[in-house]
C-alpha cells in the first residue's frame, strides 16, 4: 500500500476540522456542512496553492467564517431516513435520475499524474486540479520525499531502488534549474514600471515553471478537487475498479469509503454483485479482448515524430448542415424543407443568415447556439504529455488517447534551450526514457510512472463546431502555455484552411494567433487590477 503522508494537526484546528471534513488523516475526504460558495471558493484556491485543502482551510478562510453554529455538527445526522427513502424510489419506480440530484465535493490529494487523467475522464463531472505553472516541485513532503508516487509492486520488484533513486535525480534537476531559468528570465526580460514586484514576479516564475514542466515525471503528485453527482461517482468507482493501474482500484476504495459517509443512499449498487460487480466484469472484459484484437493485427511501431495536429475528419457540406438546424429551429419547415432551401441560398444570404445567428460576441464567453453542433471536426494530435493534461479536461467534446511511452520522443522548449540550459534537460529526460523501457519489461502498467510530462503522445479528438469554438479561444489565449497554444491555433487554421469552414472560421473572432514572450504577464495585471479595486 503507498504510503501517505498523514497530515499533522492541533486540537484546536482538530475541532475545527471535524465539523466540515469526513475524514483528517487519509488524501481523501468530502466537504460537509460548508456554504456551495465556500466549498467553492476554497477548490478555487486549491489549484494554485501548495496547500493541502484542510490546511488552506483553516489558513485562509477560518478566519472569514462563522463556525459558532457548527460546533454540535454530525455529517451523518438524517442519512438514515435520506437513505430509507431513496431505496424506496429506485426500488419500487426504478428512478436513476435520483442520483443525479445530490453532489459532493471531494477532495483528492497525492494522486499520481496517472491517476489524475483517470480521475478527470467523466464528462458529468467538474474538476479543479493543481496547476503546475503556479505550484513548484522543488519543495519536498514532510517526510522528506520527493512528491512521486511509490507504487507498491513497484518498489518490491529488482527495480524498486533504481526507480526511487531516478526520480530523486529528475527530481533535482528540476530544482536545479529552476532559480537557474528564473534569473535568466529576469534578465531576458526585465521588470517596467508599469507592473508592481508581485506581478512582474508571477509572471516570471509562471514561464520559469512552464518551460521546466516537462521535467516532471508522470508519478508526480498533485491535489484534484472534485464535484459531481451520485450518478457520476458511481460510474466513476466502476471505471476506477476496472482499470489495470493498481494505484487506481486502490484509490478507488477510499474514494468509496468517504463517498459513503455523505451520498451512501447512491452507491448502494457499487457492491451488489450483479450490478456494479457485473458492470466491473464487463468493463475489464472488453478491455482485454479489445487489446488482444489489436495486438493481432501486428501494427507496426511508430517511429519518432514532431508535435503535429491534423484534420482526419470533417464534412464538407458543413456549413449547410449548421444553416439548415438554423432555420429548421426557427421555422415551421421539415429537415428536408429547411435543406432545399439552404440549397437555394445566394453566398451573400448565407453570410446574412450565419452573421444573425452568430451577432455580436464581445467576448469568447458569447457563443452562438446549438445549430453549430450539427457539424464536427475530428483532430489528431501529437504532442508532449503537459499539453496533452490540459486538453484533456474538455469534457464534453470525444477524447481519445494512446498509451504513454517514449517512442514518439521528447521536444526541448525553446526557453530552455536559449537559457543554455539543454544539456541537463536532455540528460534527464534520457534516464527518464531508459527507465521507462527497464520497468516495462516487467511492469508495463507502472512504466508510465517513469515517463517525463516532455515526452510526446498521440491522441485524437472529436469536437462540434460549437465546443471548437470554446476550446480553440480558449486554449489559443495569451496566457496559456506555449504548447497547447499551438494545438489550439493549428486548429483554428485548419477549419479555415482544409475544411473551407470561413463562416464557422469567422466566428471564432477571439482566436489568438499572436506570438507572447511572458504569457501570464497580461492575466497577472487584470488579476492586479481587480485586487486594487476590491
Amino acid at each position: 500500500m503507498h504510503p501517505y503522508v498523514v497530515e499533522e494537526f492541533s486540537e484546536d484546528e482538530r475541532a475545527v476540522l471535524r465539523r466540515y471534513f469526513t475524514n483528517l488523516e487519509g488524501p481523501v475526504f468530502a466537504l460537509v456542512n460548508l456554504p456551495e460558495v465556500v466549498k467553492g471558493a476554497l477548490f478555487a484556491r486549491y489549484s494554485r496553492s501548495s496547500k493541502s485543502l484542510r490546511r488552506l482551510f483553516l489558513d485562509e478562510f477560518v478566519g472569514d467564517l462563522d463556525l459558532s453554529g457548527d460546533a454540535t455538527v454530525d455529517a451523518t445526522v438524517g442519512l438514515a431516513r435520506a437513505d430509507e427513502l431513496y431505496q424506496r424510489i429506485f426500488v419500487e419506480y426504478g428512478d436513476d435520475s435520483v442520483a443525479q440530484l445530490g453532489g459532493v465535493h471531494l477532495a483528492c490529494e497525492q494522486a499520481s499524474n496517472l491517476l489524475t487523467k483517470v480521475l478527470e475522464h467523466g464528462r458529468l463531472m467538474s474538476y479543479l486540479e493543481q496547476s503546475t505553472r503556479y505550484i513548484g516541485y522543488d519543495r519536498r513532503l514532510a517526510n522528506g520525499h520527493y512528491r512521486f508516487y511509490r507504487d507498491h509492486d513497484l518498489l518490491e520488484s529488482r527495480l524498486g531502488a533504481r526507480y526511487v533513486g531516478e526520480m530523486d535525480r529528475m527530481f533535482d534537476t528540476y530544482r536545479e534549474l529552476l532559480p537557474r531559468l528564473t534569473d535568466w528570465l529576469a534578465r531576458r526580460y526585465p521588470k517596467t514600471a508599469e507592473d508592481t514586484d508581485f506581478v512582474y514576479r508571477q509572471a516570471i516564475r509562471a514561464k520559469a515553471l512552464d518551460g521546466l514542466r516537462g521535467l516532471l515525471p508522470a508519478s508526480a503528485l498533485s491535489n484534484l478537487g472534485i464535484y459531481a453527482s451520485g450518478q457520476a461517482y458511481e460510474a466513476l468507482l466502476l471505471r476506477m475498479r476496472a482499470n489495470g493501474l493498481p494505484e487506481a482500484r486502490h484509490y478507488a476504495e477510499l474514494m468509496r469509503v468517504e463517498l459513503e459517509k455523505v451520498i451512501p443512499s447512491f452507491l448502494r449498487r457499487v457492491d451488489v454483485p450483479e450490478r456494479g460487480g457485473a458492470w466491473v466484469e464487463y468493463l475489464e472484459l472488453t478491455e482485454r479482448q479489445s487489446t488482444a484484437a489489436v495486438e493481432g493485427l501486428r501494427l507496426d511501431r511508430p517511429a519518432e515524430a514532431a508535435d503535429v495536429v491534423h484534420l482526419v475528419s470533417f464534412d464538407l457540406a458543413g456549413e449547410d448542415r449548421v444553416l439548415e438546424a438554423i432555420i429548421f429551429e426557427r421555422s415551421r419547415a421539415t429537415h428536408a424543407e429547411a435543406a432545399a432551401r439552404v440549397a437555394r441560398l445566394s453566398e451573400a444570404e448565407r453570410d446574412a443568415l450565419f452573421d444573425a445567428y452568430v451577432g455580436e460576441r464581445k467576448n469568447r464567453r458569447h457563443r452562438p447556439g446549438r445549430a453549430f453542433e450539427r457539424t464536427d471536426y475530428r483532430f489528431e494530435v501529437v504532442s508532449d504529455y503537459g499539453a496533452f493534461r490540459d486538453l484533456q479536461r474538455h469534457r464534453l467534446l470525444t477524447i481519445e488517447w494512446q498509451g504513454l511511452g517514449v517512442d514518439l520522443g521528447y521536444a526541448v522548449p525553446e526557453v530552455v534551450v536559449d537559457a543554455g540550459l539543454e544539456e541537463p534537460y536532455r540528460q534527464s529526460l534520457d534516464r527518464s526514457g531508459e527507465l521507462y523501457e527497464a520497468v516495462a519489461a516487467e511492469l508495463p502498467e507502472q512504466a508510465r510512472y517513469c515517463v517525463a510530462l516532455a515526452f510526446r503522445m498521440r491522441f485524437a479528438m472529436q469536437m462540434n463546431a460549437r465546443e471548437a469554438m470554446h476550446v480553440i479561444e480558449l486554449r489559443s489565449g495569451p496566457q496559456g502555455h506555449p504548447n497547447y497554444r499551438r494545438v489550439a491555433q493549428e486548429m483554428g487554421r485548419l477549419i479555415a484552411h482544409q475544411a473551407g469552414h470561413t463562416r464557422i472560421a469567422r466566428a471564432m473572432h477571439f482566436v489568438d494567433y499572436s506570438d507572447v514572450d511572458l504569457e501570464r504577464l497580461e492575466a497577472e495585471r487584470a488579476a492586479e487590477r481587480n485586487r486594487a479595486a476590491r
